[in-house]
Parts: structure tokens; sequence; C-alpha cells
């Protein structure tokens, strides 16, 4: 419990600190934001800060600070680590950056960022990468709350109709469908608020109970090789799979399609800094909260929790992430914990589908410059859209492990998406100036992580490690010279 305590308080620290310092790089001022220069009653909108930071909250969040920490944290105390280095100094400066270059171009989405920083080349292969994605998001987050909320209940008469979890799936996809459709005032703006408080005070609660169990937890200093290798027989690399698992608790390029979004809605350019990067860090003490969750689950000493608690002991160690949150907020918080349990593990990536369906209609709006004021036109954008998503689910729910699959490469494509919005915000300080070394570095690492996971992966290339690490090493150095190159001609 002293790395937890110690992670936490540099998160808080980090958000004070050198949250600061970021924003003082970037230099926020008095000019009109997107909201008010373009204020149009559907997607820009002035709308009050702690709503902005609520709702941004919510759209990065998802569940993926609880099911990724629950998943990192079978590599063991590493997972500190990286959510702490990597929240503060990737994560919130990927988040506030993308959302202070969307204020300062109009409320622009990524890949019209990507395009004016990185070239129309480079803006063409992140619009479809980044459609793919939100595609991608909507669909995992259409299945999977709708098969929780299958074994809760399910008509019988529409299930042997329709197959299995084809009501909830519906009840969930015509939602998405007005989610994306009406202004963001009308739903998001009033539901998120409240789904963001539950999914805090959830992870608070579960702080609490924490601290007054105290539990026996392998320490930072104990090691920071993969500790269930041996113990849980998770044998995977700790370099670079630990930083493709943690995402959301971290860095994740999903956040970049997301920011715009909220950089539509904001005031004045000085709320940037406690929504873009007070919500990751946020969203940082949430993931670092269930990894310790689950490293009880997992390592509690002298006997791991899910030897203790009845529901967890059928199914052990290898208990999904879903399960953990399950077991784990109802053995400690009672009835109350089922019910937040319920809210984080269905309504969280509920409300992470719909504005990646969202984003996904304002991208390629933005890209074909066709105007979204009216109902009609944002049904021209929304039709074709839905009906490749609804292929995609029906092609998940044929194939046994279509789940997975998708889920696999959302992974992997979630964390290059944030390579792009990395290097696309060196280019921009280097442009204005300013110190890149804080973009720069992050943008190397990731850059080096998701090659590594493309090489080293069996859903990809599926190369030996010897061969795979050098491999990196090879993409680093090539990364290193082009923008070292690149750097001394524009200085030229």
């Amino acid at each position: 419990m002293i790395s937890f305590v110690i992670a936490l308080v540099a998160l808080v620290l980090g958000y004070f600190l050198y949250g600061k310092l970021v924003e003082k790089v970037f230099g926020p001022d008095d000019r009109p934001t997107p909201a008010v220069a373009k204020a149009d009653g559907v997607d820009y909108i002035v709308l009050p800060t702690w709503k902005v930071f609520m709702i941004q909250f919510l759209n990065i969040a998802g569940t993926g600070p609880i099911f990724g920490a629950i998943m990192g944290a079978k590599f063991g105390p590493v997972a500190y680590l990286w959510i702490v280095f990597g929240c503060i100094f990737a994560g919130a400066v990927h988040d506030y950056m993308c959302g202070m270059l969307s204020i300062r171009n109009g409320g622009a989405n990524l890949p019209d960022l990507v395009g004016d920083y990185l070239g129309g080349k480079t803006q063409k292969v992140m619009l479809v990468f980044s459609v793919l994605l939100l595609m991608m998001v909507g669909t995992v987050f259409v299945f999977s709350p709708a098969e929780i909320l299958t074994q809760l209940w399910e008509p019988k008469a529409i299930s042997n109709l329709l197959g299995h979890n084809a009501f909830w799936v519906t009840i969930i996809f015509l939602y998405y469908i007005l989610a994306t459709m009406l202004p963001v005032d009308k739903i998001i703006g009033r539901i998120y608020p409240l789904f963001a408080f539950s999914l805090m005070f959830m992870a608070v609660a579960l702080m609490v109970v924490l601290f007054v169990k105290m539990p026996v937890l392998p320490e930072v200093w104990d090691g920071l090789g993969n500790r269930g290798a041996d113990t849980l027989g998770f044998t995977d690399p700790v370099f670079p799979c630990l930083f493709i698992t943690i995402a959301c608790g971290a860095i994740s390029g999903f956040h970049a399609t997301q920011s715009p979004l909220m950089a539509r809605c904001v005031k004045s350019e000085r709320m940037a800094r406690p929504v873009f990067y007070g919500a990751m860090i946020t969203e940082g003490i949430v993931a670092l909260i269930w990894a310790t969750v689950a490293m009880y689950f997992f390592y509690n000493q002298p006997t791991p929790g899910f030897e203790l608690m009845e529901a967890a002991q059928a199914t052990g160690a290898h208990t999904s992430a879903p399960s953990v949150v399950n077991i784990v907020c109802n053995s400690w918080l009672g009835v109350f914990g089922g019910i937040l349990a319920l809210l984080g593990v269905v309504a969280a990536p509920i409300t992470s589908g719909d504005t990646a369906f969202r984003s996904a209609r304002l991208i390629i709006a933005d890209f074909l410059h066709f105007e979204q004021h009216s109902i009609r036109r944002r049904l021209i954008v929304c039709i074709p859209m839905f009906a490749a998503a609804i292929a995609l689910l029906m092609w998940q729910m044929a194939d046994a492990d279509g789940f997975q699959k998708i889920w696999s490469w959302f992974g992997w494509s979630n964390q290059t998406l944030s390579v792009f919005t990395l290097w696309t915000a060196t280019v921009y300080l280097v442009q204005e100036k300013k110190p890149f070394w804080m973009t720069l570095i992050p943008a190397l690492f990731m850059t080096t992580v998701c090659s590594t996971f493309l090489l080293i992966s069996k859903q990809a290339f599926g190369l030996p490690p010897v061969v795979s690490y050098t491999g990196s090493v090879v993409v680093l150095v090539i990364a290193v010279a082009w923008f070292f190159t690149w750097l001394r001609k524009n200085k030229a």
C-alpha cells in the first residue's frame, strides 16, 4: 500500500506542478473560444466548467481505467509506474495539447489538426484511421453492456425471434442514434455528469475500503518484472504489453477524438487545464485505485482476494475484468456497490460508445465540409455510418472470437492514434518556438511501444522477441533521425 499512496500523491502533485508548466508553455489567453464564436446550438454550445469536466471525464474514461487497470495489475506493481509517469508526462499532456489545438483551430477534429501540422497525406490516413477506431469503439461498447444486461433480464419472445442479446443490442443502438443526432446539451449534457459522479464515487468508496483493509501488497521495490508469469500464468512481456493494456489510465489516442467535443463547449481557454489535463489525472487516479484493488484480488498476502471471496473461488485468478468489478463491489460495498458496479460496467461503456459515434459524425462532416445544423444533414452522415456499424456488429456476434479480435486491434490502434497526436503537438511547439521536448519524448516512446507490439504480437507479425525488439530500436532510430532532420530544415 505504500506504493499506492506515493503514486496517489504523485498524480495530484503532477496536476498542480507539471500541469501548470504545460499550461504555461502553451499560453492560454482571452480570445473567443469556438463555443462563443461559432455557437450553433447543436455542437458548439457554452457549458458550465464543472459540466464540461464531468462530460470530458466520462467521455475519455468509460470502462478503460477499470478494465485496463485490472488486466494491467496482473503484471504487478510495475503498473503503478506506468499509470503515474504515463498519466502526468504523456496522457495528460496529450489530452491538453489536443484540446487546446482544437480550440485554437476553431474546434477542429483530430484529422484536421493532423493535416494542418503533418500534411494532407497524413490527414487522409488519420481520417480513415480515426473513423475505423471510433466504429470499433462504438461496436465493442454495444455488445459488452448488452451481454451483461441480458444476464440480468431478457424478453424470451424477442430473443427467440431475433437471437441472444438482440433485445439489448437494439435498445442500446437506438440510444446511440439519438445521442449522436441530438444537440450535445439534450442528452449528453444532462445524464453524463450523473454517470461521471457515480464512476468517481465508486472509485473513492473502494479507496476508503482499501485504507480500512490495508492489504499487504507487492511494492514497486519488490521487483518490476512480470509478477503474474509464475503466479497467474500471465506470460505477456511487460514491454510493450503493459503499455497497450493500460491505455485510458495512462495515455489513450481515443481521447484525442473526444477532446474536440468539449473544445467546442468551453467558454475560456483558461478552462483547458482543469478540463483536459485535470480529467486525465482524475482518470489516472481511478485507474490507480482499480489496479490496487486488482492487486489485492491477485496478490494479497498471505491469501489473495480471489481465495477469500466466495463468488470468486470458482473462477479464481483468471476471473475476467467485468467479473472482478462485480465481485469486488458486491463483496466490499454490498447492494449499493452492486448498483455502482452496474453503472460502471454498463453505463460507462455505453457513454463512451455514443460519443464515439458522435465524434465519427463530426469528423466525416468536417472532412466533407458538410454543415450539421439541420437534422437532415446529420442523417445523411449518420445513416451510412450506422449501417456500417451494424454490419460490423453482426459479424462480431456471428464470430465466436469476434469481440476479442476487435478489442485486440482496438487496443493497438488506440495507442497508435496517440502517436499521431503527440507528433502533431510536437510540430506545433516547434513552429511556435516553444519547448517541444514535453511532447517529443512521449511521442518517441509511444512510437516504440506501438511498433514493438505490432512486431511481437501473435495477432500481427508474431516475430521472436529478439527480432521484435531489434526492429523497434530501428524504428526509434529512424523516428529520431527523421525528426531532427526535419527540425534542421525547419530552422533553416
